[in-house]
């Protein structure tokens, strides 16, 4: 030191940064030593403690590492947690939804009773009631279908003799098997070309109409018998002529018939598409569907016993 000079004081050591805001905690700043000669030590944070903001700087105490781990194995466990339950939750919707659906298809079967039951007709112990020209033709017009044109009924006939539907060994074999009436009736079809008369025989029971059903083929084949056609007034001649097309068939104990002619009086083909469909709609619609349907079902007990009521 040269005299007379003022002594300065030492020049003072710069503090150390502080860590600016947003950094990540797990950052170590590096040390500085008091000589130009000192390095920088190694950012090892494994060696070293966290460090510790100076207060009021706003930066955050740092987490260590097995905190954020929990934090995050908190945050999974509450989410598996959370869809677990969500998982019940649907499953237990699911079976309350099945459980009233259930409830609801059971109430709706317990109202929707039947209002009929099947009703025997194999024979006539069992159906002892005697058929009736209204029941067989209940209306002027025999309605097929709703969007056609309708069979107009021209006369009816409901009696004992059954040979008055008949002739030959057919009135015969209808004899042996008890026939106790016919119910017949001769109409005029839709398009008005042809003469038609079709009905019911009634017999003793199912095997005897059965029986008849097989016999007559070949006695209709052998010209031995027929059906008779049932004239109805003026223009209907043609239906009594052997030139007719005929079909048979049975339900219960009831034997059914038609007659089908030419209202000009020619024969009908065999291949005739409209005696074919006369055919049909009288045996297997009319008188087998329609008339013997409802003679084969009667109003249940309950629907019965609610009819009466009223």
């Amino acid at each position: 030191m040269s005299p007379g000079l003022p002594t300065l004081p030492e020049p003072p050591v710069p503090a150390p940064p502080s860590p600016p805001a947003g950094r990540s905690p797990d950052i170590a700043f590096p040390q500085h030593g008091a000589g130009p000669e000192s390095t920088p030590a190694p950012a090892v944070a494994a060696a070293r403690p966290p460090v510790t903001p100076p207060a009021g700087t706003g930066v955050p105490a740092p987490v260590p590492l097995d905190e954020h781990k929990r934090r995050w194995q908190l945050l999974i466990g509450s989410l598996g947690a959370l869809m677990l339950l969500a998982v019940c939750g649907l499953s237990s919707f699911l079976i309350v939804a099945d459980e009233r659906k259930g409830r609801e298809a059971r109430a709706a079967g317990a109202k929707a009773a039947p209002t009929a039951v099947p009703r025997d007709i194999s024979s006539r112990a069992a159906d002892t009631a005697p058929l009736s020209a209204q029941e067989v033709f209940p209306t002027r017009e025999i309605v097929i279908k709703a969007n056609e044109a309708p069979y107009r009924v021209l006369k009816t006939q409901a009696t004992r003799n059954c040979k008055a539907a008949t002739s030959g060994e057919i009135s015969d074999l209808l004899a042996e098997l008890g026939c106790s009436q016919v119910v017949r009736g001769t109409l005029r079809s839709p398009n008005g070309g042809y003469l038609v008369t079709t009905g019911v025989f009634n017999l003793e029971d199912v095997a005897g109409a059965e029986w008849a059903h097989e016999k007559i083929k070949p006695l209709v084949d052998a010209e031995k018998g027929r059906f008779q056609g049932m004239v109805a007034g003026a223009g209907t001649d043609a239906v009594a002529l052997s030139s007719a097309q005929v079909g048979w068939h049975v339900r219960g104990h009831y034997l059914v018939y038609c007659v089908v002619a030419r209202a000009d009086g020619k024969p009908v083909a065999d291949a005739d598409p409209f005696a074919r469909q006369i055919l049909f709609d009288m045996i297997e619609v009319h008188l087998r569907g329609n008339v013997l349907g409802k003679r084969a079902t009667a109003p249940a007990p309950a629907a019965a016993t609610a009819a009466a009521a009223r």
